[in-house]
C-alpha cells in the first residue's frame, strides 16, 4: 500500500497545488471585483486591495503550476502578514481571532514553496527540455523527480 501511495505522491501534490491555488485566486477575485458575495475593496486601498491582487495573481500562477515556488513563497508571506497584522492582535489562537484561513493558506503555500509544483505543471512544459543536466553539462544533484511527459 505504501508503494502505491508513494507512486501517487507527485500527482496528488499537483492536485493539492491546483486546488489551493484555485481557492486562493477565487478569494482574491471575489475581493477585487466584489463578486460571489464579497465586498469589493477600493482600488489601491492598503492593504486589502494589494492583498487581493496578490491572491488573484499568485493563486492563478500556483494553480497553473507556473513559477510555483516563487508565487507560493509570496502568497505564504502575504498570509503571514495578514495573520499577524490583522488577526493575531484580536486574540492568540486562530479559532478565536478568525485567522484560520490565513494560517492554513500560509502553511499550504510554504509547503508548496519547498516541495514544488508536483508532476503536472506548466513549468514542466515551459522549462528546459534537458532537465537532467546543467548548462555546463554536469549532472544535477537535486532530488527532484523527473516524470516523462
Amino acid at each position: 500500500m505504501l508503494i502505491r501511495l508513494n507512486q501517487a505522491q507527485p500527482y496528488v501534490l499537483s492536485l493539492f497545488r491546483f486546488v489551493v491555488g484555485l481557492l486562493f485566486a477565487i478569494h482574491g477575485a471575489a475581493t477585487l471585483f466584489g463578486v460571489l458575495g464579497a465586498d469589493q475593496v477600493k482600488t489601491g486601498a492598503w492593504p486589502g486591495w494589494y492583498a487581493a491582487l496578490i491572491q488573484l495573481v499568485c493563486g492563478s500562477l500556483v494553480a497553473l503550476g507556473l513559477g510555483t515556488r516563487a508565487a507560493a513563497f509570496l502568497a505564504s508571506g502575504s498570509m503571514a502578514y495578514a495573520y499577524f497584522k490583522v488577526h493575531q492582535p484580536e486574540a492568540f489562537l486562530p479559532l478565536q481571532n478568525g485567522g484560520e484561513l490565513a494560517a492554513m493558506f500560509c502553511w499550504a503555500f510554504l509547503l508548496l514553496a519547498f516541495t514544488g509544483p508536483g508532476s503536472v505543471a506548466l513549468d514542466r512544459f515551459f522549462g528546459s527540455r534537458n532537465t537532467a543536466a546543467t548548462t555546463d553539462g554536469a549532472p544535477r544533484h537535486d532530488k527532484t523527480p523527473t516524470v516523462p511527459v
